[in-house]
């Protein structure tokens, strides 16, 4: 699964049919991809469950899949809570040290530089 969404021509596809079903034609304006290269992706993509297509006139409509992506957000699920968990650490270390430049401003008298004339 990783695999097929490592290739960054895959998710910029991806990316694209986040907002709304697209043609293979509109993928490959959008993008400025030629035509067998959006098929070939668009081939992958849809073999591994991440897009589905249909057909509407004569065009072939692709859109994505939620399935594939809920697999990828549970597997993601502890590494956010990991993150999180030391962004958090963070904010409250870079508060403390706000805090503590603020009171040393408020505590000592500030120097004021004079420049010296030539």
């Amino acid at each position: 699964m990783f695999e097929i969404i490592a290739e960054p021509n895959r998710r910029a596809i991806l990316s694209l049919l986040v907002s709304s079903q697209q043609s293979v034609g509109e993928i490959e304006r959008e993008l400025r991809m030629p035509q067998p290269m959006v098929s070939k992706h668009l081939r992958v993509l849809r073999d591994a469950g991440f897009v589905e297509s249909t057909v509407d006139a004569q065009r072939r409509l692709y859109r994505l899949k939620p399935e594939p992506f809920q697999e990828v957000d549970a597997w993601l699920a502890p590494f956010r809570r990991f993150w999180s968990v030391h962004v958090d650490a963070l904010e409250r270390h870079l508060d403390r040290m706000d805090h503590m430049d603020h009171m040393d401003q408020s505590s000592t008298p500030t120097k004021k530089k004079t420049r010296g004339r030539r």
